[in-house]
């Protein structure tokens, strides 16, 4: 097996390519290093055939294809902050994007799984969002939707490929995935808290921290990603994958101030101070993940306190000398 993970340099693509090569696989990265990161790869340094390129580039993707026969696509403006930001960007690499590539892996005669996102699901605040369940989004007008309308036409175009090419697609849809490697620059709120506590600073909740998420290991879904894109009874199927663990904003910064021994407050900040006016959130998000734990046996073992410690333990190896204690005592050196 040969395969290719776009974002291969990124967050959870770097642990799909560790646990690729982990199984004896030839791989390829192509990644553009806008949010990637080289020291990501540092693992697998000398394995892994890294292609510094986009999506966007046709010549690129193909490249990065070639004698692949597994096709991880995982590349994407990913973060609330970053769609916020630049939506036409943003909208722009997700869906012409993920086209090339679907291109590519249909003329290859490769599988591809495609990273959805939980996100499509919108404003749906139902017990536990199943595959099927309705999607519930906001005014097109408002940029905080255009990832939810974005990966949705990504899952659209993927099936499609699959009815009419025979496309070997699967879906997935991760609820938000955490652990070693992830920054908190785009939004991510794990890492954010986390990087808060270890160097004194405020916890910053948005909103009123009643907002309940679930939040699952990086470890407990790569092995899931392998699973499915090589089992054929997931081809043209959708999968949630995440964690059952419920947990609301504020208590997840509490327990990100236990974890870490921290003497950093926890502060309330509005929506509109954080994302400009109209910015609007879920009340709840939570997975059923039934389908993938019939299919393959999907379970995930990591509870949230070791996925903190994880976090936590990574977050401090990468802090300059002096901030590592975690006990909010250099809270006068932060700006």
């Amino acid at each position: 097996m040969k395969a290719l993970v776009t974002g291969g340099a990124g967050f959870i693509g770097s642990h799909l390519v560790d646990h690729l090569l982990g199984l004896g696989r030839e791989v390829v990265v192509l990644d553009d290093f806008s949010t990637g990161s080289m020291a990501n790869l540092a693992r697998s340094a000398g394995a892994v055939t890294v292609i510094r390129g986009s999506i966007l580039d046709e010549a690129a993707v193909a490249a990065a294809t070639d004698g692949c026969d597994t096709v991880f696509h995982l590349a994407a403006a990913v973060g609330v902050r970053t769609i916020v930001d630049r939506p036409l960007e943003s909208l722009h690499k997700n869906l012409r994007g993920t086209e090339t590539v679907l291109d590519a892996a249909t003329r290859r005669g490769a599988r591809l799984l495609l990273a959805s996102s939980s996100e499509v699901y919108g404003k749906n605040t139902k017990d536990r969002l199943g595959e099927e369940d309705d999607r519930v989004l906001g005014s097109p007008l408002k940029s905080r939707w255009s990832y939810a309308a974005a990966k949705g036409l990504d899952e659209l175009m993927a099936y499609c490929y699959w009815q009419r090419y025979g496309l070997r697609a699967v879906i997935v849809r991760p609820f938000n995935i955490v652990g070693p490697r992830q920054t908190g620059h785009y939004g991510m709120v794990v890492p954010t808290f986390v990087e808060q506590a270890l160097t004194g600073r405020p916890l910053t909740v948005h909103g009123d921290g009643t907002q309940r998420r679930c939040f699952c290991a990086v470890d407990d879904i790569v092995p899931a990603l392998m699973a499915l894109a090589t089992d054929e009874r997931a081809h043209g199927r959708v999968f949630n994958l995440g964690s059952g663990e419920e947990v609301t904003i504020r208590e997840l910064a509490e327990r990100v101030v236990r974890v870490t021994r921290s003497r950093s407050p926890i502060v309330h900040i509005p929506y509109a101070e954080a994302y400009g006016p109209g910015f609007e959130d879920m009340a709840r998000r939570a997975p059923d993940t039934t389908r993938a734990r019939e299919l393959i046996g999907f379970r995930p073992r990591t509870s949230l306190y070791e996925v903190i410690a994880a976090v936590a333990a990574d977050r401090r190896a990468r802090l300059p000398a002096g901030f590592a204690g975690g006990s909010g005592t250099h809270r006068a050196h932060v700006t």
